[in-house]
């Protein structure tokens, strides 16, 4: 990894740690207190219970509380930032014992080959604005998911906010997710979200649903 790379990595971990550690969780602009989207188009794939979900960035969202409510049993959520996790998993209190939970920069990751049915990501994505980390979350996804898994991404859309949280951003649209993550992956549906920010904002967000071929 070059010293430009390595430095980029470590400037996204204390950004998000400090965002975890000074803010109120449910006063960020991404919060949902509902992960209502989220859980209608996993809904629609009709996983298994003991299918293997990846929650990327997941951080201290409730999509993993409504997954366990929903009977799975096989869930992980990454984030870069060890506050946030531990945010969720407080909240879980002993349930979260059943959650692994994966504190690293996605780039820095190294998965399991072939673990994971489902890969969720919601506001990850689109952090990442140079190409080669771009290839790089590609790259470790695919590293990850199984054969026929399914991914579903959530950027900003091309309307949407040019920067988050103070970083800049790469919105995007379907084709452009397609072009970014290739032929392997297939395009199976996309949906256009106007998300409600707590402070009375909103933004607008791409979401796709691509299965591996």
């Amino acid at each position: 990894m070059s010293e430009a790379a390595t430095n980029r990595q470590g400037h996204r971990q204390g950004h998000w740690q400090g965002v975890w550690t000074t803010k109120d969780p449910e006063r960020v602009s991404w919060h949902e207190a509902e992960p209502v989207l989220s859980l209608e188009m996993i809904a629609a794939l009709r996983l298994r219970k003991d299918a293997a979900i990846i929650d990327v960035g997941g951080g201290a969202s409730m999509l993993v509380d409504r997954l366990q409510e929903r009977g799975f049993v096989h869930l992980a959520v990454l984030d870069i930032s060890g506050a946030a996790l531990q945010l969720a998993a407080e909240r879980l209190g002993p349930m979260g014992d059943d959650v692994t939970w994966i504190e690293t920069d996605i780039l820095d990751w190294s998965p399991v080959p072939g673990l994971f049915d489902l890969w969720h990501d919601r506001a990850v994505l689109h952090f990442l604005t140079d190409p080669a980390d771009q290839a790089r979350y590609v790259e470790v996804m695919r590293r990850a998911l199984g054969p026929e898994a399914t991914v579903i991404l959530a950027t900003f859309a091309p309307d949407g906010p040019e920067k988050c949280s103070g970083l800049p951003v790469r919105r995007h649209d379907a084709a452009s997710l397609s072009a970014l993550l290739g032929p392997e992956f297939r395009l199976v549906e996309e949906r256009r979200q106007e998300h409600a920010t707590p402070g009375g904002g909103s933004q607008m967000f791409q979401w796709a649903r691509f299965v591996r071929e």
